[in-house]
């Protein structure tokens, strides 16, 4: 731009030459002349204008080289910048994608296993669904739980599985409690087949109300056999354990039937879940632990007894002990008593004189005592 000021500017000045060369061509008019001086001067001013503004458009044209210069330093050094940034960027997004995709394989690794526990877990499942569904392999479940239970809970010498009891029947374990208490009787099976019943119904009503009542009927009749079968006047307890191996069922027996329960309970026939099944044995773990505490203390009683009669035979024998020293003692004291007489004697017998065979010597006198 400034360029063409410039030869603007050169183009002024040939055009006022040229009108200035014309004017004088024409006549000396005085104006004329004095307006060629000023032309003339201000052509000179132009030209130094001229000047000017090249040295400037020179000056100008070096500043903008040099800004352009350190312009394209910047931007290059900038562009190094953003490209190392972009560089450690991708270095570390690299290196988080590696870190995510191996996290990832390692869960996914965890996932199949786990998958696989699920199919296995869900085939047990299935496994215990069948064997709940049959009466006979649900009546060995319930008694192998109890089983497992009594054990961890009570020594072998106070219970028994499979017990026959007088009557001719078989109960699934008898828990051996001591007088007065007496044999206690647990029974293991629970009646699943009204229990599934009542839980497939849901909740529209008649038929929940219908299934409630059937799912009772069947536990009341449970109940009742237990108590004639299992309660024996004079040989087992006077109560009996319905042991259901089920919390599920134990916890809908006492929501859905409670009335059952009550009855239950009046028949002395007590129902009872893993759980509560373990509170009671527990109760009767600490029973035991006193009754043989009892009868370890009249054993105690019994030898401590023993054992001061053995005492009082002593101390008569050390009586008879001490009199038989006691006479032995004056028997030395009598014996040391006769010998000191006999010294003495002897010892006179040996002072008299013997000079005249004519004396007779007198008989000893008896010795006294």
């Amino acid at each position: 731009m400034e360029i063409a000021i410039v030869l603007g500017v050169v183009a002024l000045l040939v055009v006022l030459g040229a009108l200035v060369f014309a004017l004088r061509a024409r006549g000396n008019d005085p104006r004329l002349s004095e307006i060629a001086e000023r032309q003339g001067e201000l052509i000179g001013r132009l030209a130094q204008m001229a000047e000017q503004g090249v040295a400037a458009q020179t000056q100008a044209g070096a500043q903008l080289q040099a800004q352009e210069r350190a312009l394209a330093k910047a931007v290059e050094e900038r562009l190094a910048e953003l490209t190392r940034r972009l560089d450690d960027s991708l270095a570390k997004s690299s290196q988080t994608t590696t870190a995510t995709i191996t996290d990832l394989r390692e869960r996914l690794v965890k996932i199949d296993e786990a998958q696989k526990s699920i199919s296995e877990l869900s085939n047990q499942v299935v496994g215990l669904q069948d064997i709940l569904s049959n009466k006979q392999a649900r009546g060995a479940f319930g008694e192998t739980q109890l089983e497992a239970i009594i054990r961890d809970q009570l020594p072998a010498i106070y219970y028994g599985l499979q017990e026959k009891l007088g009557n001719g029947t078989r109960v699934d374990c008898l828990i051996k409690l001591p007088s007065p208490l007496g044999p206690l009787a647990v029974d293991a099976k629970f009646p699943r087949e009204a229990y599934d019943a009542f839980r497939a119904v849901g909740s529209q009503e008649p038929a929940r109300g219908q299934a409630r009542r059937a799912f009772a009927a069947s536990i009341q009749t449970h109940i009742r056999d237990i108590a004639a079968k299992y309660i024996i006047a004079g040989e087992t307890a006077e109560a009996a354990l319905m042991f259901v191996p089920s919390e599920a069922i134990y916890a809908e027996i006492f929501a859905s039937a409670q009335d059952v329960a009550d009855r239950a309970r009046r028949d002395r026939v007590f129902i009872v879940s893993p759980t509560t099944l373990w509170a009671v044995l527990n109760t009767m773990r600490a029973i035991l632990k006193d009754v043989r505490m009892r009868e370890q203390a009249g054993l105690i009683q019994r030898e401590v007894a023993t054992l001061l009669e053995d005492i009082v035979r002593l101390a008569k024998r050390v009586d008879s002990l001490e009199q038989h020293f006691s006479q032995a003692e004056k028997d030395v004291r009598e014996i040391r008593t006769s010998t000191d007489k006999i010294v003495r004697r002897g010892e006179r017998i040996g002072e008299v004189p013997h000079e005249n065979p004519a004396i007779a010597v007198p008989p000893l006198p008896p010795a006294a005592g």
